[in-house]
């Protein structure tokens, strides 16, 4: 068979116009043009720019989506895998009817679940008229609020059908903000002071490692990695060098940052210019959970006061970053990913962000409240610090409880307090016809104890020997009145939700976990032998903690499971 030979010049190819198979909407694309005006088209902004859309049109349709990728010269598959990713963005397709107008998102993690949120769910949609959705969704961040609800960005505190109602009917759907210290008050008590030095070189980034690294500072976003020691490994990697601050506490049970931003978000802003000074990072990401609406109006206003103050012109560039409802992109390589405006799937490791982080560079991530010690223990001096603490224990540690007490909320108490010692002289006891029956140590992935395991030092290290940790800090307290075993479940359905879906023993295994704990009688054999592939497979810390409630039930509370 004779071969016929196509010389190159042969060959003409017609230059495609637009995205292949999806023709642009003229009057989609102006939308999007005049939506995003100036803002830069770079690739990295793509979450943010879906958050205007969402915003603007409470939903995102197909044309809008497509529009969106012809004007950021993206492919309409990468905008649609990113944009059907996170729970807040509404993308509907064509032919599909888009959502109502409104949302009320009612909360129904661990916290909310034991307050009510069931009934809560039930009469809402029996109550509210077809112009509003009602969607169940994982913990908000408020559990001392029990049970919360959430009209557009507005937070409803011990929600009733009647509040809610109310909020719809007069539109009340802006997020508020309450009384704060503003960048006026906080340099009138001495704020800045310690950046100033540090700014002027009069304060030395070798003595500020030492201090960090003497205090015993820990990661406080639940890892625990030594904060002074991260501060010396990143800055010994070549630049340019990044930081990123993880503000996305989506884990049930957790509400710290939240506490601590709203009241004094300069002396987080402060330790995190501390920290960028003092490792030699050129830019600074802060990722902020969707939920905290109120927080992101003062952070926004912040970041411009100091940004236009006389030491502006000193300072990196601060970039604000807004999540889009994924728990898992509170791990911190996920957060990286969807900084960079993609999925945020988990990375697989080594290389780790201190090498190799956001856009590359290596990288300083810190959970929010890390960074609010940072002035405190450089001016104190780490002694401060390290001189707080019992049973052995040392420093501070910022407790959310929630669940059976009289006083939930955030507590500063000592490294090492017990569960008994917090209940009784930080929360006012339990609640009045409630016994003391078991908690959570560290939210829904740090384990369940029971009631007579009340004297365990809660703080790093001290709970791992009986299959729990302390993590964020998020103690919710169950009572005599809860089961166990239901609350095991509200947690495992919690992972199932979040899970990323980037590897089977997380994504399978957490579905099957809770088809298998919602049957009356639990299979032990199986469960244990799921939970064991989980914690041994799964890439990242969701599905490897995710079967911790579980077994705990298994070990100390039997008699719920006979």
């Amino acid at each position: 068979m004779a071969v016929i030979k196509i010389s190159p010049e042969q060959i003409t190819r017609k230059k495609r116009k637009g995205p292949k198979g999806h023709a642009v909407d003229l009057q989609a694309l102006e939308d999007i043009r005049t939506l995003l005006g100036d803002a830069s088209r770079q690739k990295d902004l793509l979450i943010e720019h879906l958050h205007k859309i969402q915003d603007q049109y409470q939903h995102i349709s197909a044309k809008h989506l497509v529009a969106l990728a012809h004007d950021m010269n993206l492919s309409p598959a990468e905008v649609y895998e990113v944009a059907s990713f996170y729970h807040h963005f509404d993308v509907v397709r064509e032919g599909q009817t888009p959502p109502p107008p409104l949302t009320v998102r009612v909360c129904e993690s661990v916290s909310c679940d034991m307050a009510g949120a069931r009934d809560l769910l039930q009469a809402l949609r029996e109550s509210l008229g077809e112009e509003v959705r009602i969607q169940p969704v994982p913990c908000v961040g408020r559990c001392q609020h029990a049970p919360v609800a959430v009209v557009g960005q507005n937070p409803i505190d011990q929600a009733s059908p009647e509040a809610v109602a109310a909020a719809v009917d007069n539109r009340q759907i802006e997020a508020p903000v309450g009384d704060y210290i503003d960048l006026d008050k906080y340099q009138a008590d001495g704020g800045y002071r310690i950046l100033k030095s540090c700014l002027e070189k009069r304060l030395d980034s070798e003595n500020i490692i030492l201090k960090m690294e003497h205090s015993g500072l820990r990661g406080l976003g639940g890892a625990g990695f030594p904060a002074g020691r991260k501060w010396r490994i990143v800055s010994g990697y070549q630049g340019p060098r990044l930081m990123a601050v993880n503000i996305d506490e989506g884990e049930p049970g957790t509400f710290k940052d939240r506490h601590y931003l709203e009241r004094d978000p300069h002396r987080f802003l402060e330790g995190m210019l501390i920290a960028a000074q003092t490792v030699g990072c050129e830019e600074i990401y802060i990722y902020l959970r969707d939920e905290y609406a109120g927080c992101r109006k003062i952070l926004t206003r912040e970041i411009a006061a100091l940004q236009n103050s006389p030491i502006g012109s000193s300072l990196p560039p601060i970039h604000l970053r807004r999540g889009a409802g994924a728990y898992i992109c509170g791990e911190e390589s996920a957060m990286v990913e969807s900084i960079e405006g993609k999925r945020g799937m988990p990375r697989l490791r080594p290389p780790f962000l201190a090498e190799v982080g956001l856009f590359g560079r290596p990288t300083l991530e810190h959970n929010m409240e890390t960074l609010y010690w940072v002035r405190d223990i450089v001016e104190k001096g780490p002694e401060w610090f390290a001189s707080h603490g019992r049973h052995g224990r040392k420093g501070l540690r910022s407790f959310s409880v929630s669940g059976r007490v009289k006083k939930p909320g955030v507590h500063l108490a000592p490294a090492g307090i017990t569960i008994r010692e917090l209940i009784d002289e930080y929360c006012g006891g339990m609640l009045d016809g409630h016994s003391f029956y078991g908690y959570f140590p560290g939210g829904a992935s740090g384990g369940m104890l029971p009631a007579l395991m009340h004297d365990i030092p809660l703080d790093f290290d001290t709970l791992n020997e009986y299959g729990c940790f302390i993590g964020s800090a998020a103690v919710m307290v169950f009572s005599d009145q809860d089961s166990a075993r239901e609350l095991a479940l509200n947690a495992m359905r919690f992972f199932e939700e979040e899970s990323c879906g980037q590897c089977t023993p997380c994504r399978v295994g957490t579905s099957k976990a809770v088809e298998l704990m919602a049957q009356s009688n639990w299979d032990q054999e199986l469960l244990e032998e799921l939970s064991t592939v989980m914690i041994d497979a799964s890439i990242c810390g969701l599905g490897q903690a995710a079967p911790n409630p579980l077994r705990c039930v298994f070990k100390y509370f039997p008699e719920e499971l006979q």
